[in-house]
């Protein structure tokens, strides 16, 4: 590990999260520069003791210090599709997913698409669709908007093509789902 004072954090999802990471930091005695999901700059360059003790206090919290470079891209676009999806981070809508994707990347698409697959065994296409399904399931349990407002807002081009994707990821209409008790929804970091 060469010194550094970026740190790119996979499993960094929320507001929650980055509170966590940046008290952690912080109690380590380290001065925060920026912090976003996902990444964290540092004011001072660290040392491979330090970013050992740093790794190890993430793993105790749900996070993982990543190393390699192309780990870090895949978990930008992670990251990307989290802000758009559940954050509402707006993309230009002229712009598809990969378009964008590949511009916020600085990527080729088909590449990313390819090291995405190969690291995280599953399509970018899926990943977006199960995140799509997890908000679905969120806005669903909150019931403040109906299914024809859900599929507008999640850029479905109707409410049959989102409930058939529901019921083909969760094996429910979006009605049946809503009857159920007990835990109905994922944490965003273990969707896959």
């Amino acid at each position: 590990m060469k010194p550094s004072k970026i740190l790119a954090i996979k499993n960094m999802v929320c507001a929650r999260c980055i509170r966590v990471v940046k008290e952690e930091l912080q109690q380590l005695g380290y001065s925060i520069e920026q912090i976003e999901l996902g990444k964290v700059v540092l004011k001072e360059e660290l040392s491979t003791d330090q970013w050992s003790i740093i790794q190890k206090v993430m793993q105790q919290n749900g996070f993982e210090v990543i190393e390699s470079q192309q780990a870090q891209l895949v978990e930008s676009v992670k990251t990307l599709i989290i802000e758009h999806i559940h954050h509402k981070q707006e993309k230009p809508s002229s712009v598809n997913f990969s378009e964008f994707l590949a511009q916020r990347t600085g990527s080729n698409y088909f590449n990313l698409s390819k090291l995405f697959s190969s690291l995280e065994g599953i399509t970018i296409e899926k990943y977006i669709i199960l995140q799509k399904i997890e908000r679905v399931k969120e806005l669903l349990i909150y019931g403040e908007k109906n299914l024809s407002e859900i599929a507008f807002e999640l850029d479905y081009s109707s409410v049959s093509h989102l409930s058939g994707q529901f019921k083909k990821v969760t094996g429910l209409s979006p009605t049946a789902f809503l009857k159920l008790t007990g835990p109905r929804r994922k944490s965003l970091d273990d969707i896959q």
